[in-house]
């Protein structure tokens, strides 16, 4: 194992670690190990590409080891640097390398995490433009409280940008509310739509001062346009997900688990990956996606928890794909309202339930509703409640 550390140097030097590396005897059939504290970036990729092992170590795990060097809590990148060369080398077996996973799986794996932050953004500018019009703007909000997506709709978005303020809305007429739900894309009912709409602009709310209520409209249009960035991302980075993921030949074992859609199935799989050799046991999947539970045991105290270290992404779309199994699956239904009743919360239950699922997954085999759930099958009594 290589220990040299160079002293005094700044940024990236890619090439100089590679001559390192080669200076130290590395080669195709023997290739060194790299201890890093990131799995991303041109570097990893291009260790990875090499057959090499190389291990992403946590940055709070390397400081752990850091206090073996010094107790004065000193810090440099040398010292670092010199820290991560050595855990390769003491502790090799206690450091997972990252996934040999293919070229298609990382490419999923993009678009995928990029999609899943965009709506992230999306919910976050959704949130901050509804805690807005609720200060000036409460038409809008009452006109569409009822309407599945609420200020996500196309007819919803296409008002505020025609009347950014209450004053502006009050006076639309029905000609130009039906122009604008016509762009918007509805198709069905405009005019009763529109009449509706009318009748709750032109009710009697509140209001702020006007020179106040257009400053809170120019306000709203900034948040919406970051709303519109963030929807038109969300849908373009969906399209690109699904597209990669069908190409995949597990993506039909992925989607036919129940309530898992091609979008959640490639959100899932980029965070697992195809690497058959990187979840040993299905338990050990499952404390990386956060479902398998925490023991802490000392003398006579024992107690379980539920697991607060995980890849926060898997767990995420985890509970989506457990919720969306209760109505998809008779089996998935009985096992929650089993766990429900023996005590467990909705969260609990249907972290169990994802729990129950990944263990099917782990098999790599098209899903089997009577293999995963036998005892609701075996017992009709159970399964008819």
């Amino acid at each position: 194992m290589m220990s040299s550390v160079i002293r005094g140097l700044h940024g990236n030097h890619d090439k100089l670690l590679l001559a390192l590396l080669a200076d130290a005897g590395d080669n195709a059939e023997d290739a060194i190990p790299v201890a890093v504290e990131t799995s991303r970036g041109l570097l990893v990729a291009c260790l990875r590409t090499t057959g090499r092992k190389v291990l992403a170590i946590n940055p709070m795990a390397v400081s752990r080891y850091r206090d073996r060097h010094s107790v004065a809590r000193k810090k440099s990148d040398a010292g670092d640097a010199l820290v991560l060369a050595n855990i390769p080398r003491t502790d090799m077996a206690a450091h997972r390398p990252l996934p040999a996973d293919s070229g298609l799986a990382q490419a999923i794996a993009v678009p995928a995490r990029a999609q899943q932050d965009a709506v992230w953004d999306r919910t976050c500018a959704h949130n901050k433009l509804r805690s807005l019009l609720r200060e000036y703007y409460p038409a809008l909000l009452e006109t569409f409280t009822d309407e599945r997506g609420g200020l996500l709709r196309p007819e919803a978005r296409a008002l505020l940008a025609a009347a950014p303020t209450p004053r502006a809305a009050a006076q639309l007429t029905t000609t130009q509310l039906t122009t604008l739900l016509h762009r918007a894309g509805r198709q069905r009912g405009i005019d009763t739509e529109a009449t509706r709409i009318q009748a709750v602009l032109r009710g009697e709310y509140l209001h702020q001062l006007p020179l106040v209520e257009d400053a809170f409209g120019r306000q709203a249009l900034a948040l919406l346009r970051a709303l519109d960035t963030a929807s038109t991302n969300a849908e373009e980075l969906a399209a690109a997900t699904i597209d990669h993921f069908g190409k995949h030949p597990d993506a039909e074992i992925i989607t036919s688990m129940p309530g898992r859609g091609s979008l959640t199935g490639a959100r899932m799989y980029a965070e697992i990956g195809d690497d058959r050799s990187r979840f040993t046991t299905a338990r050990a999947l499952k404390a990386y996606a956060g479902s398998a539970p925490v023991t802490r045991a000392s003398g006579k105290s024992r107690t379980v928890s539920h697991r607060r270290v995980k890849n926060q992404r898997l767990a995420s779309v985890g509970y989506l794909c457990a919720f969306a199994a209760l109505t998809a699956s008779p089996g998935a239904r009985a096992h929650y309202d089993r766990r429900k009743t023996t005590g467990d919360r909705h969260t609990a239950a249907q972290r169990n339930l994802f729990n129950r699922l990944l263990s099917c997954l782990h098999t790599q085999q098209h899903y089997n509703e009577h293999a995963t759930f036998p005892t609701t099958h075996n017992n009709p009594t159970t399964a008819a409640a």
